[in-house]
């Protein structure tokens, strides 16, 4: 990946790419969602398997000149069955909502009844906002977290089930900081008649570690993206059981999508393989340890954060105390080169584009192999910002110690546009 072709044929695109990469390089990436993909993933995704159109599925396929796109898929299939220990496992969803999509497709009817998690108190778009197409074509009814702890309730989720009787429930989210209990899930599924979906996409690589409850064998049916904690490409898969293992694979295609990314799919072989080693599992832990470390130096700072603290890879600090909002502060994170994302709190005043909440987390910053002590360094630079977001020395300092950081742990020395 010298890029050596591009410069010449477009120089304006690889200059783009050159100040991204510096970015990423130059900054600490903190963003939960996302993370930095090994040089062997990216030369996957930028291979010439992205020429190859291979509607269909392995064996079985409308185009011709499938034979070695075929065995790519079926090791990126193979491997994925090995890694999570799931009987069946569909690796072409292009991304985390259009696989929910395909999952609600498969297993319900429209104006079924489903549960989701809210999305101002941690869950996600796709699972049951009114604004996106889950939230429209079937009943979702949320639940949410307790006021006083900011945590999921169960008995109250098991009281909403008994009540609503929803044909799934959905688990997991994306902006919640503790852990979810799949086996008491399913066993309100159980109670209700539901099925159990466990979207596993932020914390996927802590079920790896140990780190966090394995969704299998409680979830009839888990979907993850691929980009996050997994630290592979931007996409997704979806794991199943052999019962309904044709309704997923009929709903992804052609339900839901057509001509599968082969190039993508070849990324996601590479991954798993890197996942199903010990320096992963060793990586994946150490996620979880750097933010109980963050967040610990957070909180010895005076920064509020939700729920008091975090189980998993991620936080969200809580605004209000600090008098600006989420959008003021993580824009002045961002100018000392620390991506955060603005992001809504529980029973938050604000509005999704003015939230209280900023969302952050370690999986970039473990990659580049940072640890607990850099996380009491990062904790404390981020409080002194959010204190005094306008103050230019303040700003410097961070500033500085960003770049440090970043000297000191580089990333991607060998991707030079």
């Amino acid at each position: 990946m010298d890029y050596s072709n591009l410069r010449t044929t477009d120089p304006t695109v690889a200059d783009l790419i050159q100040k991204e990469t510096d970015r990423q390089r130059n900054g600490l990436v903190m963003i939960p969602s996302e993370n930095h993909a090994s040089v062997a993933v990216l030369e996957a995704m930028g291979s010439a398997l992205s020429n190859k159109y291979a509607e269909g599925y392995p064996g079985k396929r409308y185009y011709t000149g499938n034979q070695y796109v075929d065995q790519v898929e079926q090791l990126a299939i193979d491997r994925a069955k090995q890694l999570f220990g799931a009987p069946h496992v569909n690796v072409q969803p292009n991304a985390g909502s259009g696989a929910n999509l395909a999952i609600y497709l498969a297993l319900l009817k429209p104006g079924d009844t489903v549960m989701g998690l809210k999305l101002d108190q941690g869950g996600h778009l796709t699972h049951g906002h009114p604004v996106n197409v889950s939230g429209q074509l079937y009943r979702f009814i949320q639940y949410g977290v307790r006021k006083d702890t900011q945590r999921i309730d169960l008995d109250e989720v098991r009281a909403i089930a008994k009540k609503e009787k929803p044909k799934m429930i959905v688990t997991g989210a994306t902006a919640y900081p503790r852990i979810f209990d799949f086996k008491a899930f399913k066993e309100i599924c159980d109670e209700a008649g539901a099925l159990l979906l466990a979207d596993i996409s932020h914390f996927v690589g802590l079920c790896l570690s140990g780190d966090h409850p394995h969704p299998l064998p409680h979830a009839d049916v888990v979907m993850t993206t691929t980009h996050k904690t997994l630290r592979g490409p931007r996409s997704a898969i979806i794991l199943t059981n052999e019962k309904h293992a044709k309704a997923i694979d009929r709903a992804v295609f052609p339900g839901t999508q057509g001509g599968p990314m082969e190039h993508i799919i070849a990324a996601k072989a590479v991954c798993f393989a890197e996942a199903m080693t010990p320096e992963f599992k060793a990586y994946a832990h150490q996620i979880g340890l750097n933010a109980q470390a963050l967040a610990a130096a957070l909180l010895a700072e005076g920064i509020t954060l939700v729920s008091g603290g975090t189980d998993n890879h991620l936080m969200l600090i809580d605004c209000n105390p600090l008098g600006i909002t989420g959008r003021t502060g993580s824009e002045a994170l961002a100018a000392c080169g620390i991506y955060t994302n603005r992001n809504t709190i529980p029973f938050d005043q604000g509005s999704a584009f003015e939230p209280t909440g900023i969302r952050l987390g370690t999986p970039a910053l473990t990659t580049r192999g940072m640890g607990t002590k850099e996380m009491e360094i990062i904790g404390r630079t981020i409080a002194a910002v959010l204190k005094q977001p306008a103050d230019e020395a303040t700003l410097t300092q961070a500033q500085k110690t960003v770049r440090e950081l970043a000297d000191a742990f580089p990333l991607y020395p060998e991707l030079r546009a």
